[in-house]
């Protein structure tokens, strides 16, 4: 590389996808150092996907307790300690992302802490330092999407930074605005707390991109646990009063306005890339009216030497999907023949049951010109799934007919993204439903669901009439 440059590559951003690149970049004998004006782990160690899980995780817990008396198992009174509760979380993270730090360390990685803005396009000033990179991935992630009328404040109207602190008393009532995975995640979690959830949607259908049977099924599964779901309204806005926040809420489809008393309000509809004082002008680099920095196959922005990945490079904003951009812009940096080329990419709710797929829904595949099949298996008739007294959804494949080829999966059930990986593979393999039908699957597992889905697909399933 270049030797006057002070580093063969400075990375922008230490998310998922910002250490990933960093760390892969110096596993190849680059020069590297990673920048970041927060926490190292960006949204999704620090107020994203770990803590969310941590909440999730303790919910569940305690709606498992409720429970436990079906099989004999008996409990005192329960009770919350919220302080303990939140400090638990905290230090799942403070764990998590000392590990980057570590591996930082480990792997030669120079830490600059601070803003990072572009001076020209091979020059950064990070703090109040300027340093020069022959390569630079930008790695600023996103933020939540704010919603004119509802100013967060993050205690009684929050995003989901706020939402992650959980207040003590527990709200009574609770309004999720946006019916995405973000909306449902807290649903689940402040629902299984103890409060009375709604979840409103603008759209006429909750987690968008999902295969419509398997949305139906959540939907089902959400609404037995006690979260009343409401598609097609909107919030306008919303008065903090002192019995609790008033929102106007509006029918879509017939302007019809009421109003409506919570305690907490959870603004969830969508994210935006986060850009502010990058000064990507500066280097050159296009940046869209929507904020993204778009970039080719191999993360290249149209400046070649300036890279993009992660959700600042544009949709489905997923930290797996920032991981693998991180990889491969690292490696084509490095000279290595890279390309972001992955068949599908995953989606997953992490509620209870949990709604994961890969690949394309029925729907898609038939608007696709594809003459499909599918194979259905409840979790109902998994033996597995009755010892854990968790028997609600069921495994989707859907197949193209003439070849057999798996062209997607779609799973609402207990631990459904621990199985998504077979089917992940499956696709990237170009499997057929006959190649996992084949495999034998280690018994009794969630696992042999996806098994019995591909024999569904063929009429053939042992554990369920073949209709």
């Amino acid at each position: 590389m270049t030797k006057q440059m002070d580093f063969d590559l400075l990375v922008i951003g230490a998310g998922p996808g910002g250490y990933h690149a960093a760390i892969r970049g110096a596993q190849l004998g680059l020069k590297v150092a990673c920048a970041e004006r927060e926490a190292l782990g960006g949204v999704c160690l620090n107020v994203g996907c770990i803590p969310t899980k941590a909440l999730l995780h303790a919910g569940e817990m305690m709606a498992a307790a409720h429970h436990a008396s079906d099989f004999g198992l008996t409990f005192g009174e329960q009770k919350l300690n919220v302080a303990k509760l939140n400090g638990w979380k905290e230090g799942i993270v403070k764990k998590l992302t000392g590990g980057v730090g570590a591996l930082f360390k480990a792997n030669k990685v120079t830490h600059l802490v601070g803003q990072a803005s572009f001076v020209d396009p091979h020059t950064v000033k990070v703090g109040d330092k300027t340093y020069t990179a022959a390569n630079i991935i930008i790695a600023t992630g996103s933020e939540p999407a704010r919603l004119p009328g509802l100013e967060v404040d993050q205690e009684r109207i929050v995003d989901s930074t706020g939402a992650l602190v959980v207040p003590d008393p527990i709200p009574a009532r609770m309004l999720c605005v946006g019916g995405g995975v973000i909306g449902f995640e807290f649903a689940h979690v402040y629902t299984n707390l103890g409060s009375k959830v709604k979840v409103i949607e603008f759209l006429p259908t909750i987690i968008p991109g999902a295969d419509a049977d398997a949305v139906k099924e959540f939907s089902k599964a959400m609404k037995k646990q006690g979260i009343e779901i409401e598609t097609q309204t909107k919030a306008n806005r919303a008065e903090k009063k002192q019995d609790g926040i008033h929102v106007e809420l509006e029918s879509v489809g017939t302007g019809e306005k009421r109003t409506e008393v919570f305690d907490r309000v959870l603004v969830a509809v969508g994210r935006r890339p986060r850009t502010d004082g990058l000064n990507a002008q500066a280097a050159g680099v296009t940046v869209t009216d929507r904020g993204f920095i778009p970039a080719d196959t191999q993360q290249r922005t149209n400046v070649p030497h300036i890279y993009s990945i992660g959700d600042v490079a544009g949709n489905p904003m997923l930290a797996h999907k920032a991981m693998k951009e991180g990889l491969v812009a690292a490696e084509v940096i490095a000279g290595k023949p890279a390309a972001q080329d992955a068949v599908a990419i995953p989606g997953v709710v992490y509620t209870s049951p949990e709604l994961a797929w890969v690949g394309l829904t029925e729907a898609e595949a038939k608007e696709k010109g594809y003459e499909v099949k599918t194979g259905n298996f409840p979790f109902s008739a998994s033996g597995r799934a009755m010892t854990l007294q968790q028997t609600d959804g069921f495994v989707k494949m859907v197949v193209e007919k003439d070849t057999d080829l798996v062209l997607g999966v779609h799973i609402v059930g207990p631990h459904a993204s621990d199985m998504l990986g077979e089917a992940s593979l499956a696709l990237e393999m170009a499997a057929t439903a006959t190649d996992i039908a084949l495999t034998i699957h280690a018994h009794p597992t969630l696992g042999e669901s996806v098994l019995e889905a591909a024999e569904a697909s063929h009429k053939q399933a042992i554990h369920i009439m073949n209709r």
